[in-house]
Parts: C-alpha cells; sequence; structure tokens
C-alpha cells in the first residue's frame, strides 16, 4: 500500500464538467486535464483518469489516496466521478477522501480574481430546472471559510433573502444570471473559474485531514428523492 502522506494523489470531479488532476507527494500538481462534457462524465471520466496517470508515468498502484468532488451537483453526472474515485481507491487499498466541489470553486475564484481577505464570495453551478447550487464563503490568509451553503435556490432567491448581498458572484452560471445578480452583488465576475480545479480538492483535503477532519465521499445531491440537505457547515479551506 503507498504511503498516503508521501505518494501522489489522484483528484477527481464530475460536477460540472469532468476534472482530473494528479499532485505529487511536494503538493505540486503534476497533470491536470478539464473536458467540458456535463452529459458524458461516464464516457469520458476513465479514459482521461488512465491518459493523466500514463503521462505522468504512474499507475493506481502509485497513489497514496484519491480525492473527490462531492457535488452539489445532478445525481447522474455525480456519482459517475464518486463511483470511479471509490472504484479506484479499493482497487489500490488507498483512502478515498471527499470535498464539496465547490469549496474548490471558492478557492479558486478567489485566488483567479484576486480577492483580498475579508472579501466574500458566492459561486454558482447549474442546478437545472431553473435553480442554482450555491455557496458563500469568506476570503482568509490562508485559503476561504464557509459562511453560508451549500444549497440550491432560484437564482432570484438569492438576492430575495440577502445571500449575495455585497458579495462577488462567481462560478459557471454567474453569467447566465448576470443581469439578476447585479442588483446586489459586489460583482459579478463573468471571468473567474468555470469548473472546480480539482488539484484544488487535494489541496483542501490535505488541510483538513491535517486537522483531524474526516472526509466522507458521500454525494451531496441536496434534492430529494437523491439526498437530505446537508446542515449548515463552518470550516476553513485552504
Amino acid at each position: 500500500m503507498a504511503d498516503t502522506h508521501k505518494a501522489p494523489v489522484l483528484a477527481i470531479d464530475t460536477s460540472v464538467s469532468v476534472a482530473v488532476s494528479v499532485v505529487g507527494s511536494d503538493g505540486g500538481t503534476l497533470v491536470s486535464h478539464v473536458v467540458d462534457a456535463p452529459r458524458q462524465q461516464a464516457e469520458q471520466l476513465a479514459p482521461l483518469v488512465e491518459d493523466a496517470l500514463r503521462e505522468v508515468g504512474l499507475t493506481a498502484q502509485d497513489l497514496g489516496s484519491v480525492v473527490v468532488g462531492t457535488g452539489p451537483a445532478p445525481f447522474t453526472g455525480l456519482r459517475v466521478g464518486l463511483v470511479t474515485a471509490r472504484t479506484i481507491a479499493f482497487a489500490a487499498g488507498v483512502p478515498a477522501h471527499g470535498v464539496c466541489s465547490l469549496d474548490a470553486l471558492a478557492l479558486g475564484a478567489a485566488r483567479s480574481l484576486a480577492l483580498a481577505v475579508g472579501d466574500e464570495v458566492v459561486v454558482v453551478t447549474d442546478a437545472k430546472r431553473r435553480e442554482v447550487y450555491w455557496g458563500r464563503y469568506r476570503v482568509t490568509a490562508d485559503g476561504v471559510s464557509t459562511v453560508a451553503g451549500p444549497g440550491v435556490s432560484a437564482a432570484a432567491a438569492l438576492v430575495e433573502d440577502g445571500s449575495i448581498s455585497g458579495a462577488v458572484v462567481a462560478g459557471p452560471a454567474a453569467e447566465a444570471h448576470v443581469e439578476v445578480f447585479s442588483s446586489t452583488a459586489a460583482r459579478v465576475a463573468t471571468d473567474g473559474p468555470t469548473t472546480p480545479d480539482a488539484s484544488l480538492l487535494v489541496e483542501i483535503a490535505a488541510a483538513r485531514l491535517a486537522h483531524g477532519d474526516e472526509l466522507p465521499t458521500a454525494p451531496l445531491y441536496l434534492r430529494r428523492p437523491d439526498a437530505q440537505a446537508p446542515a449548515a457547515r463552518k470550516r476553513a479551506t485552504g
């Protein structure tokens, strides 16, 4: 069994697109691939994982762990990523860890948009049914911390209940609802990241594991009958 602290880590996210990264033992990203195929996760993921490992001369047996984005996202696409991550981890005899995909999206937005410590960012992804998945975060010295969410609601509801008031709004669903969000948001960043960076899942997981957190791979569907919405989370991400 590989040493989970001194071996490469495979990261997978299928909440928005199909994203795969391999992170080295030093924390540096060895390879990262994203395929914009929101309805073809099942067809795209396995070849993408194989290609990523091959590019850096690794096999699943060389991994120390597997980290997977747990959503929120619609059932079918999210399940592909979770099942694949668990299967690879089981076959390799290493742990699988889960991280909310919105956490990685928020951390990526904070960095790419050069947000300052104390700024708040709301990341939104398409939830279908004219709704968005969302999470609100505050930028900290070493990452971002959760303020509210994850949740699912109509874009207009986020304006009406003050969930985005004064915050920067980013994510793949920001542009589609720019007119709605612009009324109360400090800024709607249509130039921000549009998919979670899988390598950031590894960074977040490492920080949380160092604090003794458990990282289950249970999916965040946020809709019945798929699942109950989780309780509000208050944790640091970085």
